[in-house]
């Protein structure tokens, strides 16, 4: 027997549809190798025996109230046993229709899966549900147990039958179970021992043998390093000058003086220390790690971002992705409006763009002239994110390539990306070349506006760390230029925001918002000959091409406040964090004059 340090976990997830036996069939495991707390078997027959209530396995895991009550398992429960092999946590999924949502929560923590089906009822369309969630989720080892064999007089026709029919279905989802087992949970035959009286025409193993047979999947050490970022900590007392980003470590590891990027964003550095709550440095970082790291240069990254190793494959990178979907949310999903992706610890607003093809899971038919994702519906789809996000494809990264849609605050969806799709063909350009094709323009032209303003028109940008002296100095830009006879606009950046708030469900949906309404404005103010200045703080890349495409035709002049050493933003003019007011008006002015948006100015 293993040293029971050194004894290998698995998590194996037991799923089927409603009242095929799962509860009946994991409290008969547990009680056939004495798993259960001492006296707990004992203590549920007296209970039933008080309450003249015939006595159940299924009653050893109904602990919840509402699932006493209800006599359905609503929620995902955990139990735990070992072998001579191996310590085993067995995942309890719900099998009821309405509770789909949390099955998913459960089996993606699994590793391997057994499914139930009901000798007698046979198939359901939870069961068809079921398979085809196992493979969205990637678990590859299934197990099929056929249940409640007692009631068709151990025959093994049914058995037969029912394997070839449900196999069959797995094969069109590309899942080939590793094993078909019959067994009557209720009387423990084939659980965790030989039925061979009843069933003699089964040689194969038991459910135990048969998890015992399992392989171990590969250890999340031994995958490529993925940090999602959770948050990132700055200390100031005492002169503690660290900035800490911490989080999980997903897969992989990291130790100190590796080199590391964050994605999407691109910046890199070397790791400078391993911090952990309330302990001494550490030199590494492992899989499970709840960590906090310090880097050799200054990085202002926002929290969702992925950190990796250099020296290891990348993730993806983009907007516009494949994926498979499976929707449980009450209204359909439709294209055009917003949900929220959540991937990792990123978030951002998401648009089902296209509809590609739609599994409906109960009879295996494929539809591909809808244009919504309904309710229940297994979708292939092209979905697109505002700004870029970090995933890997589910086959090559299974952790970073899952995903959940919410929707009015809830999940509605979870999926898994397939692969990156072109993203230059974006919504937000689909939006413009609609814009542009129906603009109508006034009576006067840009050139006679020119003429008359002593200027041409230009959206002037101002982007940095910090938002006071952004706006201190977007405000005394305004007012040299108007002072000099230009007709100059500055919108605080608080009034683009107005309004916001009931429709918004997070942080970065309120930013992209904002960002989509400076584009906006910008497109209308530059067309009336205005130089329209405003501020955004802590603009990135992809802000600056967003608000560049929603300008368009019209240019962008952007002027960086502070260095920003760790990326090549591109910047038209940077101005050090400290500077004077006049000196950094003085500087806007001439790049304006150097542009040739104002032919003279004094200040």
């Amino acid at each position: 027997m293993n040293n029971q340090d050194d004894i290998e976990q698995m998590n194996v997830v037991v799923v089927g549809h409603v009242d095929h036996g799962k509860s009946t069939l994991i409290g008969r495991l547990m009680a056939d190798t004495h798993s259960l707390p001492q006296g707990k078997l004992e203590q549920v027959r007296a209970t039933c025996a008080r309450n003249a209530k015939p006595f159940e396995y299924a009653f050893l895991l109904d602990a919840l109230k509402d699932e006493q009550a209800q006599g359905i398992t609503i929620d995902t429960a955990r139990c735990f046993f070992k072998t001579a092999r191996r310590r085993y946590i067995l995942i309890d999924a719900p099998g009821h229709i309405e509770f789909l949502r949390n099955m998913i929560t459960g089996a993606a923590r699994a590793e391997a899966a057994m499914l139930l089906i009901d000798a007698r009822e046979g198939i359901q369309e939870n069961s068809r549900r079921h398979g085809y969630i196992m493979s969205m989720l990637g678990i590859r080892q299934i197990c099929v147990l056929v249940n409640k064999l007692d009631l068709v007089g151990y025959d093994q026709r049914v058995f037969n039958a029912l394997r070839a029919e449900y196999e069959g279905f797995l094969r069109r989802l590309d899942v080939h179970p590793l094993r078909f087992i019959p067994v009557s949970a209720v009387n423990g035959l084939n659980v965790a021992r030989r039925g061979d009286a009843e069933m003699p025409w089964y040689d194969g193993p038991t459910m135990l043998e048969q998890l015992d047979a399992l392989e171990r999947p590969p250890s999340l050490r031994e995958l490529p390093f993925r940090f999602p970022v959770q948050d990132i900590y700055k200390f100031t007392e005492g002169g503690d000058e660290r900035r800490i980003f911490a989080g999980t470590v997903l897969t992989g590891s990291v130790q100190v003086g590796q080199g590391v990027s964050f994605q999407p964003s691109g910046k890199r550095s070397r790791i400078r220390s391993v911090e952990a709550f309330n302990a001494a440095p550490r030199s590494q970082a492992f899989a499970g790690d709840a960590s906090g790291f310090t880097l050799e240069t200054q990085l202002y990254i926002r929290p969702g971002e992925l950190m990796v190793r250099d020296d290891q494959p990348s993730p993806l990178i983009g907007r516009r992705f494949r994926a498979n979907l499976f929707w449980m949310g009450r209204a359909p999903m439709i294209q055009g409006k917003t949900y929220k992706l959540k991937i990792g610890t990123a978030q951002a607003p998401l648009k089902l763009v296209a509809v590609l093809s739609v599994l409906d899971a109960a009879d295996f038919v494929s539809e591909r002239s809808k244009q919504q994702v309904d309710r229940h519906d297994v979708a292939e789809c092209v979905m697109e994110t505002h700004r870029p996000i970090a995933f890997d494809r589910v086959d090559q990264l299974l952790q970073t390539g899952r995903f959940v849609v919410v929707d009015d605050y809830e999940i509605a969806g979870a999926g898994i990306a397939l692969e990156r799709m072109d993203d230059s063909d974006s919504t937000v350009a689909e939006h413009v070349r609609g814009r542009e094709f129906a603009w109508e323009g006034g009576s006067v032209t840009p050139a006679d506006r020119a003429t008359a303003y002593g200027h041409a028109s230009k959206f002037v940008l101002l982007t940095g760390a910090d938002p006071g002296k952004l706006a201190a100095l977007a405000g005394s830009i305004e007012q040299a230029l108007f002072r000099s006879g230009f007709k100059a606009y500055y919108l605080r950046p608080a009034n683009a925001l107005r309004g916001l708030g009931a429709d918004i469900q997070f942080r970065g949906e309120m930013r992209d918002e904002h960002i989509r309404r400076l584009g906006e404005l910008a497109r209308i103010l530059t067309d009336a000959g205005q130089i329209f200045v405003t501020s955004l703080p802590d603009a990135d890349e992809y802000d600056l091409r967003t608000l560049e495409l929603l300008n368009s035709p019209n240019e962008i002049l952007v002027v960086r406040l502070g260095e920003a050493s760790d990326v090549s933003m591109p910047a038209h003019l940077t101005l050090p964090a400290g500077v004077e007011p006049d000196t950094g008006v003085a500087a806007v002015c001439r790049l304006l004059r150097e542009k040739k948006v104002i032919v003279d100015y004094q200040i």
